[in-house]
């Protein structure tokens, strides 16, 4: 990618698109095409196929999707493999139609088959049942992957495709209805910590593993990614280390200052007992993430203070 090269991001107002817009500009990218939902509706053929004939970006992020914690994705099955089939069919195929140089597809370490051997590999893709609650979501990103691979076969398409894993930092989701474990957490530290409570309650044992990377990393990884990988398939994004669901809270416990006891309720479910991505590929072509959980977690936190995220 040159400075002076249109570069459209689908999806910037999201952790993942609003990351990657901010580390294009820091490289001095300024020919950057955003749309919000309203301006652009990525469901609608007609509107996205004038959109694309109308600018003819050279790159294109497809960061856009349907997206959702596990409630979500299993009350929501419909809209989810609808939405997000729409979202990519239309601008994975107008971006072919009008000769978009490369594109880069986001998807989610959720696509790995729910008894996959640990850390995941890119080749366990499609050798086992997924995870049901969130299928219909998964079966759309496994769709986006094979598009890609497809248009590339039979076009010659310089169309890629990304896995990152669990994904924390600005722009996250602090609901405690819908977030994932991470902002959850420090959501809770944070109100016991402002309200004097004498205990935080946590779901689970606090056994189970699970790997973070800094949003600012993976955007990094995908920069990065856009001008060194050119091939079929899939790269995961992560770091290849992961970390107990108690450990973690005792990381953002400290960060916060909560001086409460923490309160594991094993009577609620601990979900997979880990999930951790294999990057020896990524690593391979030479990238690897840089942000530590502590340093990330701190400059998330202070981030929420700041801006009065929770």
């Amino acid at each position: 990618m040159k400075a002076n090269d249109k570069i459209y991001v689908a999806g910037h107002r999201g952790m993942v698109g609003s990351a990657i817009v901010r580390k294009l500009q820091q490289e001095g990218f300024k020919n950057i095409v955003v749309r919000t939902s309203k301006e652009l509706n990525l469901l609608d053929q007609a509107a996205v196929a004038d959109f694309f004939e109308e600018n003819k970006p050279d790159y294109v992020f497809l960061a856009a999707a349907k997206v959702g914690g596990i409630m979500a994705n299993n009350t929501f099955r419909g809209q989810f493999i609808y939405e997000n089939l729409m979202i990519q069919n239309n601008v994975i195929h107008h971006s072919h139609l009008n000769g978009v140089k490369k594109l880069m597809f986001l998807g989610s370490s959720c696509i790995y088959p729910k008894l996959a051997p640990q850390p995941l590999k890119e080749e366990y893709l499609l050798t086992g049942p997924l995870e049901p609650t969130n299928e219909p979501y998964a079966i759309a990103k496994i769709a986006g992957i094979e598009m890609c691979d497809a248009y590339r076969a039979q076009y010659g398409s310089s169309f890629i495709s990304v896995m990152p894993t669990n994904l924390y930092g600005p722009n996250d989701n602090y609901d405690l209805l819908s977030s994932h474990v991470l902002p959850a957490l420090l959501r809770k530290m944070h109100e016991a910590k402002v309200n004097n409570s004498t205990e935080v309650v946590i779901w689970g044992t606090g056994t189970p593993l699970r790997e973070f990377l800094h949003v600012d990393d993976m955007a990094d990884a995908c920069f990065f990614l856009m001008q060194h990988y050119d091939e079929p398939g899939l790269v995961n994004i992560g770091v290849g280390e992961d970390i107990s669901i108690k450990d973690l809270a005792e990381l953002i416990k400290r960060i916060v200052g909560f001086k409460g006891e923490l309160v594991f309720d094993s009577t609620k479910p601990d979900g997979t007992p880990r999930k951790l991505m294999d990057v020896s590929k990524l690593h391979s072509y030479g990238w690897k993430a840089s942000i530590g959980l502590e340093e990330g977690i701190a400059r998330v936190y202070s981030e929420v203070n700041q801006n009065n995220w929770i």
